[in-house]
């Protein structure tokens, strides 16, 4: 038992470090590919967009449908699982793209945004896409081939960053974003293919179908509310609002997003197949979310914190000040992530338990909660929009504890007493690094001070106050790294 349990650790470690590295390489052209985009392109391109954006994204949720995840989870899914989803998410996204084409004018119309039209056809085309690509990436999440997406999504970035910044700096405005989420899309999926040995074989089953259905459609509902609602914010606010001030609070909400989002999602496409291969097991269960909440909360609350205190002299450094008024919604946007691994390990432990319809519950309660509050504060202006997330984002970490009290018997207080010492931590190095913005010295100088100290500052803590994920982190690279 105990050799089977190192064997997974150490296969989970070497999936998070290749998808750490791919996800981190990737963040870091992606946003240094934004700041330039950022510098040439206005603002009101920024949040013409983001409302693109938020009706493609609701559409490759409804390609997914749930199939991916429910791939990963069934126990013994074969080829023709496989083959069943691509053939079903291939139709679907054709079906969806043309709905999309012909109500594009409707949608530009109710956002009085002429160039909606064109620009949500172009972008939208990446349906087709995704409805290939969701069988491939399942395959290779289920058989824990993650070094395959960090070829993919590597080679991917690449492309889409020569394609933005040629049509960029050739003046063709908008229109360069939206090629640039295209050529990500297609890049992906065409390398994904040729590096991935799994190809769809020419069988179909509608019974294979609907049993995966029977999992996948709650993980859908779910998934589809949150969207939903989480994109509500960005609906509201370009229509009752500018596209600059749309533009700012995105691109406020995406400094951090790019860190928390990528680390998180980093290690929740690692930790879910895990999950699912003890899913008989609640201890089993409980003790991988238990180290992979701790490594997510580890590392993401300090830089939440430090990216916090930084904001202002990193806008003004990278973006000028012609972005000045997004740092406030950075800040806010900073405390709110820094509670995503809390939320996402628990709803993860739930999918992997089967348990797809708790999770669908939940997703319910939450978004009554959360459209009541944007309800109350929408009227109040955008920084009010933005403030109510720290509100929502703490109510939600409370309400997707609760059922793994019972599932896995990882309670509350258990939980909290397992993630804040890093958010103590992180407060402290925080308010050590904060003074060292009054220095009259340049921006550059400021943030590196900052950075370079506060971290030193955390791992000087953590080795004080002898943190166990600190040690195990440092024990399991050792480990990897001698077996390598």
């Amino acid at each position: 038992m105990n050799s089977s349990n190192n064997a997974l650790k150490f296969k989970v470690f070497s999936g998070f470090l290749w998808r750490f590295t791919e996800k981190a390489g990737t963040s870091v052209v992606r946003f240094a590919v934004s700041v330039i985009l950022a510098r040439i392109l206005a603002p009101e391109f920024f949040g013409i967009m983001a409302i693109v954006f938020v009706f493609v994204g609701f559409a490759d949720l409804l390609i997914e449908s749930g199939f991916k995840n429910a791939l990963i989870q069934k126990e013994n899914a074969d080829e023709l699982d496989f083959s069943t989803v691509f053939y079903f998410t291939t139709a679907i996204s054709f079906v969806l793209y043309a709905l999309i084409f012909f109500a594009a004018p409707i949608i530009a119309e109710f956002y009085e945004y002429t160039q909606i039209t064109a620009i949500l056809r172009l972008v939208s085309l990446r349906l087709i896409i995704t409805g290939v690509n969701t069988a491939q990436t399942a395959y290779a999440s289920r058989n824990m081939l993650f070094k395959r997406f960090f070829w993919s999504n590597g080679g991917a970035v690449v492309l889409s960053t020569i394609v933005a910044l040629v049509m960029a700096f050739a003046g063709f405005g908008i229109w360069s974003l939206a090629a640039q989420n295209l050529a990500s899309s297609a890049g992906t999926v065409t390398i994904l293919w040729f590096t991935l040995k799994w190809r769809p074989t020419l069988s179909f089953s509608w019974q294979r179908m609907k049993g995966m259905y029977s999992y996948g459609w709650k993980l859908l509902l779910s998934a589809v509310i949150l969207n939903i609602y989480s994109e509500l914010r960005t609906l509201f606010i370009g229509r009752l609002y500018s596209s600059a001030d749309l533009a700012y609070y995105t691109r406020g909400k995406n400094f951090p997003a790019l860190i928390s989002d990528n680390a998180t999602r980093t290690i929740g496409s690692v930790i879910f197949p895990a999950f699912s291969q003890k899913q008989k097991s609640a201890e089993a269960v409980k003790n991988i979310m238990r180290q992979s909440m701790s490594a997510a909360s580890y590392l993401i609350c300090p830089m939440m914190a430090g990216l916090a205190i930084i904001a202002e002299p990193l806008v003004l450094l990278l973006l000028t000040d012609t972005w000045i008024e997004a740092v406030p919604f950075l800040q806010i946007a900073c405390w709110s992530f820094a509670l995503q691994p809390l939320q996402n390990a628990n709803i993860q432990a739930i999918d992997a338990m089967g348990r797809s319809d708790v999770t669908l519950k939940l997703r319910i309660l939450k978004t009554a909660i959360g459209i009541g509050i944007l309800l109350i504060v929408m009227r109040h202006g955008v920084f009010a929009i933005a403030l109510s997330t720290i509100l929502t984002s703490s109510i939600f970490s409370v309400i997707n504890i609760i059922p793994n009290a019972k599932l896995i018997n990882y309670r509350f207080t258990e939980q909290m007493a397992d993630i804040l010492p890093y958010i103590g931590l992180s407060a402290i190095m925080a308010a050590i690094i904060y003074p060292l913005r009054f220095l009259q010295i340049s921006d550059t100088l400021i943030i590196f001070l900052q950075i370079i100290i506060g971290a030193s500052v955390y791992l000087l803590l953590s080795g004080i106050f002898k943190l166990k994920v600190f040690h195990f982190i440092l024990n399991t690279a050792k480990q990897f790294f001698q077996r390598r």
